[in-house]
């Protein structure tokens, strides 16, 4: 999910393209505390970026997983899990071939068959840590979307919601990647409490708990919110945008180096690294960034 959102694909017949209303979501609002400018060109240029192989498997699984929760109860087993690699990947490279002539020579290139399988231990390690004949979640891929006091929309996608008998919520999301350290849970937990500060407005319930599965080391993070706790950070969110909005409205989103740079795709058009962005477009669908909090694409 991104935001603010740039002009959609589809139009009206004869119309302007649609526009959705600028929001913020936890990538796009992590990406701003990262580094203004490449917020900017995620989120505003909208500057198309090839995923890397391990992020593309992290799509995989979790569309997998997702899949896998169709099934039912009593057949949602390893090999079943397994079985679901194949398919769901010839549907990903169906809706997107670029993806698959970006990393890979053709259908044929061996590591593409390395690349499949290496889901396999991730998925594994999935079905250590917990049994997913005994759940039954009340969503899957659950996008979220509420209104803040203060005008501020937020927009996201929950990999799972479970909902126990008693009514208690429990955020759930997978990472195919290995467990921060104690310094770093932190920002692990900035996307969890983006969505129970949501579910708190869409529900008005505080989720009971926030969980975060890592796959490559079968380590899980675990928090349970409090109310007083999410309204604070709501005010976070809140002079985070407000910093949007001012960047928005001047133009002036500026880069922020750091160790993040080895990787970044939009190091040939940043300053920091001698180059130049492109014009600056404006803010998406509005005139000014006070009209963006009310504007409806």
């Amino acid at each position: 999910m991104r935001g603010p959102e740039a002009p959609g694909p589809a139009a009206p017949a004869g119309g302007e393209p649609l526009r959705r209303r600028p929001a913020l979501s936890p990538s796009r609002a992590a990406d701003f505390k990262q580094c203004p400018l490449l917020y900017r060109f995620r989120a505003i240029d909208r500057i198309p970026e090839t995923p890397s192989r391990p992020q593309l498997r992290g799509t995989l699984v979790h569309a997998v997983l997702e899949r896998l929760f169709e099934l039912p109860a009593g057949e949602r087993v390893p090999e079943a899990a397994a079985a679901l690699v194949g398919p769901v990947w010839a549907e990903l490279v169906a809706q997107a071939p670029e993806l698959l002539t970006a990393l890979f020579t053709d259908p044929g290139d061996p590591e593409l068959a390395e690349w499949l399988a290496s889901t396999g231990p991730l998925i594994d390690t999935y079905f250590a840590m917990e049994d997913p004949r005994r759940l039954e979640p009340e969503a899957r891929e659950l996008r979220v979307e509420t209104e803040l006091g203060s005008g501020l929309l937020l927009r996201g996608i929950v990999d799972r919601l479970d909902v126990a008998r008693t009514g208690q919520i429990r955020v759930v999301d997978y990472k195919t990647g290995a467990a921060p350290r104690p310094v770093a849970e932190a920002r692990a937990l900035f996307q969890m409490k983006f969505y129970a500060l949501a579910l708190l407005h869409l529900r008005g319930e505080v989720p009971a708990q926030l969980l975060l599965l890592y796959l490559a080391d079968g380590q899980c993070l675990t928090y349970r919110p409090e109310e007083d706790e999410l309204r604070r950070f709501e005010r976070t969110l809140d002079a985070i945008w407000a910093a949007v909005l001012e960047a928005g409205r001047t133009g002036d989103f500026r880069p922020s180096p750091g160790p993040a740079c080895a990787w970044c795709d939009h190091k040939a058009l940043c300053p920091a690294w001698d180059g130049t962005p492109p014009p600056y477009p404006g803010w998406p669908g509005t005139d000014s960034a006070e009209d963006a909090r009310t504007a409806e694409g």
